[in-house]
């Protein structure tokens, strides 16, 4: 879809009306200054900012020390620069015996290479005992699209199969399901966190998500690498209701090897798994048995917030977020056990900086800006949802939320920028007038089927109804850089910085972005939702606490 008529589409003559033209800014970002940020940030002595280790202090006292030297003020509650995160972690104790008899015999699966498993629950041993497997389609229940896998049937105390991504992930074209979950784009009942959240919800007692390569959006290896870290989880009332005792991920040809030996057509059953009339088929004479041994505890981490109050509307937001966090110290790969996280995230984190900068720079916005530093949003998106559910800052009148997850080094400024969720709210349009005086045009994400609009720190506050802009900008997903980098760096410990990096096209995406904030905070627009978006309701509810 071409930017001009995305526009087109999302612009009421009310938002066109409040879009008055901003003014040309009299300060720009820094790629020398980013490029030391990255650097500091992603350095060994950071110990890849794992959440809850000396990396995570070291991590929140730089990014409170850089914003107290640009000017700012605490932005967390009661004065504070940080808003603390109540979080429940798990961690792996020991090995994982995973078995599945059938037929008299007792296969061992390997824990890494076959199949992954882990538990959210705050319990220190798993052990599931010859459990039945039932294999429960997507996994998906969303009675606005008349879409039900589970039909009412008993799982508890069962292992569920589900497949990953939506019933209408590559259906070929004129299949009754094409378009029925918006076609390749990947919505929130594809993604691996709702299909957990589901199996818990019907009483299932474990979950193994069916991995293929194209669904997911990644390979198998980034998965493994990165299963020896931490888990997280927000502190729940009720973990035995909400979480299932196990749940991860298994290969794809080890579990066709299941349906094998229960006398089931894969094929044939995914193929079914695409229609609305499908029903749980259990995998007849074929069980599987879980043990395994977790640490688990409470911790606390920390999101660093920071503000600037606005002149003339001090109780309405717009927001910057990026995450702190990466892996920490995690499988060893190469020799190298740290996760230094450079492009994912510390340079979102830099950019939030270097915004702070120009922001503080200029002079005051009529609307308050809010820098958020998110934690724990590789373990789940943890301190964006927090904050969600403990906001600081009203979300009724947070204007907009703009995300910035992993800009590439380098010169070349990117003649296109990616919108991540193009189309779902008129906060595209905002940017795309800026990125035309930059002689740069918007394209939609090129890689939808990866979910990329729910897997970033917008979401939880975009389910509660907060407009989110995400621009990838010069991280486009579809060019040589970019593919090179999710191919062998992209949660390995080889993302790291190195002294030939330089920043400067990652600069031009800052003022893109500083232009398209500012323009928001001296403005009286309310973005808002595309009609029939899915957080429309969320955002329509609290109407009434914004003014005209």
């Amino acid at each position: 879809m071409r930017s001009s008529h995305l526009t087109r589409l999302l612009l009421s003559t009310a938002a066109l009306a409040l879009m008055t033209a901003g003014p040309a800014l009299a300060q720009s970002a820094e790629g020398a200054r980013l490029n030391e940020y990255v650097r500091v940030l992603a350095s060994d002595e950071f110990e890849g900012r794992g959440v809850a280790t000396p990396g995570e202090q070291k991590t929140v006292d730089y990014l409170v020390s850089q914003f107290q030297a640009l000017g700012l003020e605490p932005g967390g509650p009661d004065g504070q620069w940080v808003q603390v995160a109540q979080l429940g972690r798990t961690r792996p104790d020991g090995p994982a015996t995973i078995t599945v008899s059938s037929g008299g015999t007792i296969r061992t699966l390997e824990r890494g290479p076959q199949v992954l498993v882990s538990s959210d629950r705050p319990v220190s041993h798993i052990t599931l005992s010859d459990a039945p497997i039932v294999f429960a389609g997507y996994g998906v229940d969303a009675p606005e699209r008349g879409w039900d896998d589970f039909k009412g049937v008993d799982l508890h105390g069962k292992i569920l199969l589900v497949l990953v991504n939506d019933p209408d992930f590559q259906a070929p074209a004129g299949h009754p399901v094409a378009g029925r979950f918006d076609d390749n784009a990947m919505t929130f009942y594809g993604r691996w966190t709702y299909k957990f959240q589901e199996a818990a919800r019907q009483g299932a007692a474990a979950v193994l998500v069916i991995h293929d390569t194209a669904g997911a959006g990644y390979g198998w290896s980034v998965l493994e690498n990165s299963s020896t870290a931490p888990k997280f989880d927000i502190v729940r009332d009720d973990p035995e209701a909400e979480r299932v005792a196990a749940q991860g991920w298994i290969q794809g040809d080890v579990a066709a090897d299941l349906f094998t030996a229960a006398g089931l057509d894969f094929a044939a059953l995914k193929a079914q798994a695409r229609t609305p009339e499908f029903r749980p088929v259990t995998l007849d004479g074929v069980t599987m048995s879980i043990d395994f041994g977790q640490t688990a505890d409470r911790i606390e981490s920390r999101n660093v917030l920071a503000r600037i109050p606005g002149a003339g509307h001090p109780d309405e937001t717009v927001m910057y977020g990026a995450h702190w966090d990466a892996f920490g110290i995690a499988t060893p790969k190469d020799g190298d056990a740290i996760y230094n996280g450079a492009v994912d995230n510390a340079t979102g984190a830099a950019a939030l900086l270097e915004l702070a900068r120009l922001f503080k720079a200029g002079t005051p916005p009529d609307r308050s800006v809010v820098f958020a530093s998110w934690t724990a949003e590789e373990a789940g998106l943890l301190g964006s949802e927090y904050y969600a559910a403990n906001p600081v800052w009203p979300l009724e009148t947070t204007v907009v939320n703009i995300n910035m997850d992993s800009f590439l080094p380098g010169t070349e400024v990117s003649p296109t920028i990616v919108v991540i969720g193009a189309g779902k709210s008129d906060a595209d349009a905002w940017l795309e007038r800026r990125a035309t005086e930059q002689g740069r045009t918007l394209i939609p994400d090129p890689a939808p089927q990866a979910g990329g609009f729910y897997r970033s720190d917008h979401f939880p506050l975009a389910r509660k109804g907060v407009p989110a802009l995400f621009a990838a900008a010069g991280f486009t997903g579809h060019n040589a850089a970019s593919q090179d980098y999710v191919a062998h760096r992209y949660h390995q410990p080889s993302d790291d910085w190195t002294p030939d990096w330089v920043m400067d096209a990652a600069a031009v995406d800052v003022d893109l972005l500083y232009a398209v904030g500012r323009d928001l905070a001296d403005s009286r627009a309310w973005p808002q939702w595309t009609p029939g978006a899915e957080f429309e309701a969320a955002r329509q509810a609290s109407a009434d606490q914004r003014p005209e």
